[in-house]
C-alpha cells in the first residue's frame, strides 16, 4: 500500500474553501427556492411542502446509492474526480434552469416544473457532495489529521 504524505496547510485550506463555495451555493439556493416558486411563480405552499418532503425522502435513498457508485468507480482520473466534475457541471446547469421557470406555465405545469427541477438539483448536488466528503479518507493518514481536516472543512462549509 502506498504511504500518504501529510497534508500541507495550503492543501487543507484549499479543501476547506471548496466546502465554503459548494455549501454557499447550496444554502442560497435552498433558502431562496421557496420564495421564488411560491411568491414569484405562484406555486402553492402545500405543493412546495410536498415537493421538499419528497425530495428529502428521495435523498435518503439517493445518497447511499451515490456512495456505492463512487466507491465502484474506477477511471484513470480516480473515483472522485469524475463525479465532482460531472456533479458540479450538471448542478450548475440545473440550478440555472431551476430559476428559469417559464412564466407561461399554468399552476399544475409550474408545480411539475418546480418538482422536477428541485429533485434534479438535489440529485446533481449529491453527485458532487458525496464524493467531496468521501475524499477525506483517501488523502489523509487517518487519526488526528483526518479529524482536523474534517473539522476545518465542516466549519468552512458552515460559514458558506
Amino acid at each position: 500500500m502506498k504511504e500518504r504524505q501529510k497534508l500541507t496547510l495550503g492543501a487543507k485550506i484549499s479543501y476547506a474553501l471548496g466546502a465554503v463555495g459548494k455549501d454557499m451555493v447550496y444554502m442560497l439556493s435552498a433558502t431562496y427556492i421557496l420564495y421564488y416558486y411560491q411568491d414569484i411563480m405562484g406555486v402553492s405552499a402545500v405543493a412546495m411542502g410536498v415537493i421538499l418532503l419528497a425530495a428529502r425522502i428521495f435523498d435518503a435513498f439517493n445518497d447511499p446509492i451515490m456512495g456505492v457508485i463512487v466507491a465502484k468507480t474506477k477511471t484513470k482520473w480516480g473515483k472522485f474526480r469524475p463525479w465532482l466534475l460531472i456533479g458540479a457541471l450538471t448542478n450548475a446547469a440545473i440550478l440555472f434552469l431551476m430559476f428559469c421557470a417559464p412564466p407561461s406555465l399554468d399552476g399544475a405545469g409550474m408545480t411539475a416544473y418546480a418538482a422536477v427541477a428541485y429533485i434534479l438539483w438535489g440529485v446533481t448536488y449529491t453527485m458532487m457532495d458525496i464524493p467531496y466528503w468521501s475524499m477525506i479518507p483517501a488523502f489523509t493518514e487517518g487519526g488526528k489529521e483526518r479529524e482536523n481536516l474534517t473539522t476545518l472543512a465542516r466549519s468552512a462549509a458552515g460559514v458558506g
